[in-house]
């Protein structure tokens, strides 16, 4: 399961970015805060294509914060046919937010949805595991992700697993999603 013409995925935290440059990147997709000023972490890259996004990573309407929407995710999704149009043959995609856990990892699964309509959620969510083994996608995204890409509900309930993966095998994600307001997800982790 893969994006064609990219040989190397990668998801990750803003800390981690200027690691990433030593494998030639050739397109980013940030996501990330609106307040968060521009990145200097990619002045040292090689020329690649990059995309921004920003949003707040929150699942339930906060004041003063932005949620994700349909039309971002609708963004993400026009980066992915942006990638497909590209004349790469050995790419590199590198998609962060601030932490490498929840938006970032939402927008790979959306992209890896797009990329393979036939691949069941569970190999995405699999193949998401081993690319980020900490990856908690944001469940908001995940949904306007389904909808969009007219899985009917599949990849909501591949993420439902997901969860309940990472409860079982990672519950210090589990419980700082609960510290970070996001309980609801936490208790989506179920097996279907």
């Amino acid at each position: 399961m893969s994006l064609s013409n990219f040989s190397i995925l990668t998801v990750c935290g803003i800390d981690e970015i200027a690691a990433c440059g030593a494998s030639p990147v050739s397109h980013v997709l940030s996501v990330v805060d609106p307040e968060l000023p521009e990145l200097q972490a990619f002045q040292g890259f090689a020329p690649h294509s990059r995309t921004t996004i920003r949003f707040h990573d929150i699942i339930e309407p906060q004041t003063n914060k932005i949620m994700p929407t349909r039309q971002h995710m609708e963004e993400i999704l026009a980066f992915g046919d942006a990638m497909k149009a590209a004349d790469c043959t050995d790419g590199h995609l590198l998609v962060h937010c601030h932490m490498g856990v929840s938006r970032s990892t939402a927008a790979m699964v959306s992209l890896m949805a797009q990329a393979a309509p036939a691949t069941a959620a569970d190999e995405i969510f699999a193949r998401l595991r081993a690319i980020r083994p900490q990856a908690w996608p944001n469940s908001v995204l995940i949904a306007f992700a389904d909808d969009i890409l007219g899985r009917d509900g599949e990849l909501s309930e591949g993420l439902c697993r997901h969860y309940a993966h990472q409860r079982h095998f990672r519950p210090d994600l589990a419980d700082w999603m609960i510290e970070l307001g996001r309980k609801r997800e936490v208790e989506l982790a179920r097996d279907r």
